[in-house]
């Protein structure tokens, strides 16, 4: 079952958006653009506490998606799995808790971090980056790597069918055997999609993954700060850029960007006074998109502003 329910006319209102995106001065943006939206009846913070995540999954909300089943390079939104996988590992007792690992969690979600990113992938994984391994060490180092991945098959979602989450998030880029684990062609980056991006940050909103506790620890992680001053004196900010500078001032959001010189991506859950409530993933894949600061902020005005019956 779908984590939300089909609306064509949200559906139309989306493919009515990507027209006229592409028209206005985007060539080529339809093919590189992928999005996932959906709308609630009412807010979803910590909505499923007190259900089971059965029921509260068996009850999908309208939504409309745009290549959203697509696998793409999710640049730093990949930061979004490794907290949750964290969460679940210390939940079963295969991590241990400690100041410094909530440091660099939230150094991860917060600054987006790279080095911190690279220490949660090592715990998570067991493995330390360094030179190149022999075969028989470097199959058993690969092995390893693939833990999240084993994780997210575990879930069962058809949203992360195709999925790979293992690799770490570089300022420069890997070396070592890190470079060996991402092939010769690249062909072990990470991917993902914007469907399945929207359905785990729902849940770490509703309280529907890992446990309630353990979603109350990540959501302030999450939380963005509108206010123009505080984002004037961070400018790394996830917000100026990404969906929540197109949001108004009193709105409230939950999101992880991605970014670098071939894409720029935010996954957001948002409410606010005069708005539905909204879960919205963009990915834009291309240099042209990851130098376009106006359109993700022009995605999220158009759609919290649209008037679809969903």
């Amino acid at each position: 079952m779908a984590f939300y329910s089909p609306d064509p006319a949200m559906g139309q209102c989306l493919v009515d958006l990507v027209r006229a995106l592409e028209q206005d001065g985007r060539p080529g943006l339809s093919d590189q653009l992928s999005i996932t939206w959906v709308r609630f009846p009412q807010s979803q913070l910590d909505r499923a506490a007190q259900l089971a995540p059965e029921a509260y999954w068996s009850l999908p909300c309208p939504g409309a998606t745009w290549r959203g089943d697509q696998l793409r390079y999710p640049a730093s939104v990949v930061k979004l799995v490794y907290l949750i996988a964290a969460e679940a590992w210390l939940q079963q007792d295969l991590l241990q808790d400690a100041p410094e690992l909530r440091r660099a969690l939230a150094a991860m979600i917060q600054d987006s971090s790279n080095n911190a990113t690279a220490y949660v992938v090592d715990r998570l994984s067991g493995t330390t980056c360094g030179p190149e391994l022999a075969p028989a060490a470097m199959e058993t180092w690969t092995q390893q790597r693939q833990l999240v991945n084993q994780w997210l098959a575990g879930l069962a979602w058809p949203e992360l069918d195709g999925w790979n989450a293992c690799q770490k998030t570089w300022d420069d880029g890997p070396y070592g055997r890190e470079r060996v684990f991402y092939g010769a062609d690249n062909g072990n980056r990470n991917r993902l999609s914007a469907n399945g991006v929207a359905r785990l940050l729902q849940g770490v909103i509703a309280s529907a993954l890992v446990s309630p506790p353990a979603c109350a620890r990540m959501r302030p992680l999450l939380y963005r700060s509108l206010d123009l001053q505080q984002r004037a004196a961070d400018p790394e900010n996830q917000v100026d850029g990404f969906l929540g500078a197109g949001l108004p001032a009193d709105a409230q959001c939950w999101s992880k960007a991605g970014w670098m010189s071939q894409a720029r991506h935010d996954a957001a859950y948002i409410e606010g006074e005069d708005l539905p409530p909204t879960l919205l993933v963009v990915f834009a894949e291309g240099a042209a998109c990851a130098r376009d600061g106006e359109l993700l902020p022009e995605i999220a005005r158009h759609l919290l502003a649209a008037r679809c019956d969903g």
